[in-house]
């Protein structure tokens, strides 16, 4: 069974198949499509869920011994197996056509590939799968409905853009949905749900023309101090909003403090970087975070982030930026004496 990225919301509103192939190289639809079926699974009562990365050293004997393992409690379960090549091999590839011919009940196999070109799709494995269950081909949106697909999502939001607004942005982001999203999450964190006019918007622009808060995260999960600090001293200097910085901040931690929880239970950095979709070219800094501190600390951070939070709401401004002070160097690994924490509490 095929189905569009756009028709898949209304099928997970309905009875879930037992498998779910997702392929294509646009990572924000991908993702999301993934984090849908994953979400609907849940709410149907699949309770655990196993994440494989299938690399040149994985043991394809696992995937069917995790299908066929019985758990104690008799849970329904998601197998999340994410194919980075598209190229299961021989050996992967017989491995997925013996599971379509006999899926195990109770367990629903999500997964992931690339762009899978005809003669992948020819394959055995490939039309098993495909009949057993249903597959989500993900294409790139093209330009002229870019402005289309701004607008869908802005509204989501709570925003309601300008005619403007929608063609700014969407030139702005062709190729690159990633992008229009952050756009579209900082717009509303600034300027809260509601009209958006070409003024706003290009007002936002101009803030990340002149900083950006993400090179502020990096820094901090590098370890670098004293460039976190300098960034973040400039972002105050430039009147960024102090939202803003938190909200980057928190995203982030949030997203370790997840990572690392999975980590410690299942032993495995490199599968809890794997469920949280980390690019390749920011696993290095993520597995150097998360070797520096554990769950605990990052809940901990988590907890300090929202009690930034409400001294912002408390129109504590400059209290709030001496606490990101701490909580930069916090993420960094340096621990500040009790006195001093107090001070910046």
């Amino acid at each position: 069974m095929r189905l569009r990225v756009e028709d898949l919301p209304r099928h997970l509103r309905g009875e879930l198949a037992p498998l779910y192939l997702i392929c294509g190289d646009e990572p924000l639809q991908s993702g999301e499509a993934g984090d849908a079926i994953r979400t609907a699974a849940r709410a149907a009562g699949y309770a655990t869920r196993q994440v494989f990365e299938a690399n040149a050293q994985f043991d394809w004997g696992g995937l069917a011994a995790e299908a066929n393992a019985l758990s104690l409690f008799a849970e329904q379960k998601i197998i999340d197996l994410r194919i980075p090549s598209g190229k299961p091999g021989k050996e992967g590839g017989a491995a997925l056509a013996e599971y379509a011919a006999n899926p195990p009940p109770d367990t629903l196999l999500l997964i992931t590939l690339p762009k899978l070109d005809k003669s992948q799709q020819n394959t055995k494995w490939f039309k098993s799968l495909d009949k057993l269950g249903a597959t989500i081909q993900v294409w790139p949106i093209k330009a002229g409905d870019l402005p289309r697909w701004v607008d869908r999502r802005m509204r989501a939001a709570g925003l309601d853009p300008s005619a403007e607004v929608v063609q700014l942005l969407a030139d702005r982001a062709e190729g690159n949905l990633l992008a229009a999203r952050q756009e579209i999450d900082k717009l509303l964190l600034l300027n809260g749900p509601g009209g958006v006019d070409l003024e706003q918007f290009s007002a936002a622009l101009s803030d990340s023309s002149r900083f950006d808060v993400f090179d502020l995260v990096d820094s901090a999960l590098n370890g670098d101090t004293a460039r976190s600090l300098r960034i973040l001293h400039g972002l105050q200097a430039e009147g960024v909003a102090s939202q803003l910085v938190l909200w980057a901040l928190a995203r982030e931690i949030r997203a370790l403090a997840r990572m690392a929880t999975e980590a410690k239970q299942s032993g495995n950095v490199g599968q809890a970087l794997a469920a949280a979709r980390v690019w390749d070219s920011r696993k290095p800094l993520i597995r150097a975070a998360l070797q520096r501190l554990g769950p605990r600390a990052w809940a901990s951070l988590l907890a300090r982030c929202q009690a930034i939070d409400l001294t912002i709401k408390s129109r504590s401004g400059d209290d709030a930026w001496r606490q990101f002070e701490v909580l930069l160097l916090n993420m960094a690994g340096v621990r500040l004496p009790a006195a001093q924490l107090s001070r910046t509490a």
